[in-house]
């Protein structure tokens, strides 16, 4: 979505699991008609698993004989084996593998740039920084790559969400703008910058008693808060998916503090403040700051700055939906990014700058 935001077209995608791909094509498709596109709905190109795919099926099914002289690949290989709170395998496990497995379509199929996405953990983890750096280093030969940890908070979503992301653009397209861009002989990225820079040190506030009255903090960005999420205009409970919760009973509800989030389980949003990471396993869901009950799809799918034209379909469980969203890139986030990435495009040099204009940016998502 914030690749198509700016003003990227998706050429081809991959997504083995089933829920998520379908839930993929109807969510992308009602925001694409929201738009006013409805010539073209949303489809997974190929819902095969992507070590069964190689690079010369995915060129042909993505482009036909015409590939064009400018395009990226994005994605996010899965992340549980390199959370800091998830199974922590690595590249032992089965998921983790696959990142190794998309660098190496990168590096044989040879987009112009690439985009990849996962937890900090990746980086911030030393047994699985090497892994990352050995998936990467073979790239290095045709790519300049530069990394960084960004947060989604300080890019006006309303969720503490760090993540890594890698970009790399092609040696051979670059030409003198790799010179004029390399600090201390590293090449560096122009990522976008942040609107709310060291927003997590803001005077944010403390707990208080469930169901006690709250006044808004007058020196925080009303952005940077779930209260829009949770409010509206529109009410989330009058929209699509607005209604749907996970409607399990405990005590839990009503004793848990306003803004209590020091625990695993049962944290409870402040509504004057940002959301811990979307991260919801097993119905964990996080609880809503002012009623005894967690949040709705919806309201979830708000703070993950999705629009609320983007909508789910009825039938897949709310485990599924939940877990489609707290695996996503917050849609702003994505958006910046995905600027950055356009933008840097059209400075390098006129042969590239032409073959995005001619080709209108192509480009592969698989994630």
């Amino acid at each position: 979505m914030g690749f198509e935001e700016a003003g990227f077209d998706i050429a081809w995608t991959n997504e083995n699991d089933y829920a998520s791909a379908s839930m993929y094509e109807y969510g992308m498709t009602s925001w694409r008609r929201s738009r006013g596109d409805a010539v073209h709905p949303a489809s997974i190109s190929s819902r095969c698993d992507v070590r069964g795919l190689g690079a010369g099926t995915i060129l042909e099914q993505a482009f036909g004989g015409d590939i064009p002289p400018f395009f990226g690949i994005i994605g996010g290989p899965p992340c549980t084996d390199f959370s800091i709170g998830g199974h922590g395998r690595g590249s032992d496990g089965e998921y983790g593998k696959l990142l190794a497995v998309f660098a190496k379509l990168i590096g044989q199929i040879r987009p112009g740039f690439f985009l990849m996405e996962n937890v900090s953990g990746l980086w911030r983890i030393q047994r699985h920084r090497q892994f990352l750096l050995s998936a990467i280093d073979s790239l290095r030969v045709n790519y300049l790559v530069d990394m960084n940890i960004l947060n989604a908070l300080e890019y006006g979503v309303p969720q503490d969400r760090e993540r890594l992301f890698i970009v790399g653009f092609d040696r051979n397209l670059l030409g003198g703008q790799a010179i004029t861009d390399s600090q201390n002989g590293q090449w560096r990225f122009a990522w976008s910058e942040p609107r709310y820079p060291g927003a997590k040190q803001l005077p944010w506030p403390q707990m208080v008693e469930f169901g006690s009255p709250v006044e808004r903090p007058p020196r925080i960005p009303l952005e940077l808060t779930v209260y829009p999420s949770l409010t509206g205009p529109p009410k989330p409970g009058d929209l699509p998916n607005g209604d749907e919760v996970f409607n399990a009973y405990s005590r839990r509800f009503w004793q848990v503090q306003e803004g209590d989030n020091s625990r695993k389980s049962f944290k409870r949003l402040h509504r004057y403040r940002y959301s811990p990471t979307a991260w919801y396993g097993n119905n964990e869901v996080h609880l809503h700051p002012w009623e005894p009950r967690r949040l709705t799809v919806r309201e979830a799918l708000r703070i993950q700055s999705a629009p609320d034209s983007y909508v789910l379909p009825s039938a897949p469980s709310l485990t599924a939906k939940f877990k489609l969203i707290c695996n996503a890139v917050p849609c702003l986030l994505a958006k910046a990014i995905a600027e950055s990435i356009r933008d840097y495009s059209s400075r390098v040099d006129s042969g590239v700058s032409a073959a995005v204009r001619e080709t209108n940016e192509p480009i592969f998502r698989s994630g």
